[in-house]
């Protein structure tokens, strides 16, 4: 199984980015799949979850309001609306996924992971 994430890239406060992470060697439309964020020297932070269908969605409370998680279970891929971005943003972005129905806020709870991309938001 393998996930890729791209995307990412460096951009000024304000602006917009969308990740994407396309899945292959398994089809999600079983499977959780989630966003985390990680800065150096701190654990994974959950900052956006998808269930099966894409009707559940869950997000951290710092990006409320302004990303938007989103899947093509067909593409087997899922996606990050980034928008209104901001200095604290900045972060290497992982997609996960696990074969499990409810949507998980904890990164070690998570079987299967992409190898991040980039983010960066300059002020």
């Amino acid at each position: 199984v393998q996930l890729q994430a791209s995307g990412g890239g460096l951009v000024q406060a304000g602006d917009s980015l969308r990740l994407s992470c396309v899945v292959s060697g398994r089809t999600i439309s079983k499977n959780i799949m989630a966003w985390f964020a990680q800065v150096p020297g701190k654990e994974r932070e959950f900052v956006a979850g998808i269930g099966w269908t894409g009707v559940r969605k869950y997000y951290g409370d710092s990006v409320k309001g302004r990303f938007t998680i989103s899947r093509d279970n067909p593409k087997n891929t899922v996606y990050l609306q980034m928008n209104s971005l901001k200095p604290e943003d900045t972060a290497v972005y992982y997609c996960a996924a696990d074969p499990s129905y409810k949507v998980r806020y904890v990164s070690d709870e998570y079987h299967f992971w992409g190898q991040g991309t980039q983010v960066t938001v300059s002020s």
